[in-house]
């Protein structure tokens, strides 16, 4: 079955794991010829599967100074710009998608070549925060027009839609009658009624492979380059109204929405205690990403400009094994990234990847929703993707649909868009979806091997859990 016609063109920016994964979806549910599509990229990734499905392919990297000359001859008004490329300005390309009438989408903030490790910027301009601030100033700028999409991916993107279908379970298996949130407000009252105070996007990927890590090597399940840009920026996370301890090395951004947080290190070098139902309590990398921010952001309620409500939101990421060794050689090589780079892809063994959101304070303790997908049957899914990219991927196919059935809603992110419509889009390709509840909490066995100073009457403050 179609889900959309798609009389455009379509320009895809960016042709490596995500962008073949995402043509095989593409091309199945859109009514669009191979003919009307144009995958612009840097390199030869991703050149096969264009052939495969008879897509133009023109290897251009796209830089600052010619990425107007390069793609506004091919957009026009109602044409589509999926961009999946990395070290291309977001901004920009909005800006031009803005200029030409094209619908816009991607799975990451991105800014220019350089600036994720820019020794030259503060911290805080290399923050996802900054580069939230600067798409958001767009919308700002001018209301409306086009459709541009914010982040959505897996993570940033689907998990923001968890998060409300999570609220939703919590309501109903706690008989809170609430009827169903239409605004923004709404689900900031419904999480602050429930009592939420914390969400971790809590993620565990266990997809291994015959070939192990090598020397000088890293390894991962997705995009290598988009993992190490991420993982140098510093640590940042959604603050929430209920913290009363300050860390150490945080700071906060003197502009903006002031919503979130960072620290005075990369995120790849901070470890998080976090839960998933499958490997219960686990340390991960609170890694910087959008959705930490936008979350805290939209469901923040308040009272003549005085915050009254807002939780803590923070990646939790536990990658494969492999990309864990990549990082600890990443960390010992003063964040040089190695010589040689594998995408686990074909090689893949077996495991899966629980992605989804942990949401922890409410009357049930803690509540964990999301994908549970084995890379057996994300290969019997869909071609040209593993566990990882096919949560991805179906996230990017549900993204564009929902942009071309709302081409006239300006600047978006994930919190803003109709989880329902994109979960029913999306859920055939996330494998098991799990509801799960526990008891678990941050301080659950501490203080037992060292002694430690934890407050038990307060389980969510950041310094007794989350850096480590």
């Amino acid at each position: 079955m179609k889900h959309v016609s798609f009389p455009g063109h379509l320009v895809m920016l960016g042709c490596g794991s995500i962008g073949q994964g995402v043509l095989a979806l593409i091309m199945r549910y859109f009514d669009i010829a191979p003919d009307r599509i144009t995958i612009v990229t840097a390199d030869e990734r991703g050149h096969d599967v264009a052939d495969e499905y008879g897509i133009a392919f023109v290897k251009t990297p796209i830089t600052r100074d010619n990425y107007e000359a390069v793609l506004r001859p091919m957009l026009g008004i109602g044409d589509f710009l999926l961009n999946l490329s990395v070290d291309v300005s977001s901004v920009a390309l909005i800006g031009l998608c803005r200029s030409t009438g094209s619908l816009y989408l991607d799975t990451c903030i991105e800014p220019w070549e350089g600036d994720y490790t820019d020794p030259s910027l503060t911290a805080s301009q290399r923050s996802n925060y900054a580069l939230r601030e600067s798409a958001l100033g767009l919308a700002e700028e001018v209301p409306g027009g086009p459709t541009a999409v914010l982040t959505h991916g897996a993570n940033p993107g689907l998990v923001s839609h968890f998060v409300k279908q999570a609220l939703l379970d919590i309501a109903a298996d706690t008989g809170l009658d609430v009827a169903q949130p239409l605004w923004r407000e709404d689900w900031g009252t419904l999480a602050q009624r429930l009592g939420v105070k914390v969400i971790h996007i809590a993620e565990r990927d266990t997809q291994t492979s015959a070939w192990p890590k090598l020397r000088d090597e890293f390894v991962n399940t997705w995009s290598i380059d988009g993992f190490v840009g991420e993982g140098c920026q510093p640590a940042e996370l959604g603050w929430g109204s209920h913290e009363r301890n300050w860390p150490a090395d945080a700071r906060r951004h003197d502009f903006g929405r002031d919503s979130a947080i960072y620290l005075e290190r990369p995120g790849a070098s901070t470890r998080v205690r976090s839960w998933t139902p499958l490997e219960g309590p686990f340390h991960g990398f609170l890694i910087t990403h959008n959705e930490s921010i936008s979350i805290s952001d939209y469901y923040t309620l308040s009272d003549g400009g005085a915050v009254t409500y807002r939780p803590t939101v923070h990646y939790a990421y536990h990658p494969c094994d492999d990309a864990v060794l990549s990082l600890h050689e990443l960390a010992g090589k003063n964040w040089r990234i190695q010589s040689r780079k594998r995408l686990m892809m074909d090689e893949i063994t077996g495991g899966i990847d629980e992605l989804g959101v942990l949401l922890m304070g409410h009357a049930r303790g803690a509540y964990w929703y999301g994908s549970r997908l084995s890379i057996e049957e994300a290969r019997r899914l869909a071609p040209h993707n593993n566990a990882t990219s096919l949560q991805v991927t179906a996230a990017v196919l549900a993204g564009m649909i929902w942009a071309i059935e709302n081409p006239e809603a300006g600047i978006v992110e994930p919190d803003q868009m109709d989880h329902a419509r994109i979960l029913e889009i999306a859920r055939p390709y996330l494998g098991e979806m799990v509801g799960a509840y526990s008891d678990w909490t941050p301080l659950q066995g501490r203080g037992e091997l060292f002694a430690e100073a934890l407050d038990e009457t307060c389980p969510w403050q950041f310094k007794n859990f989350r850096v480590v």
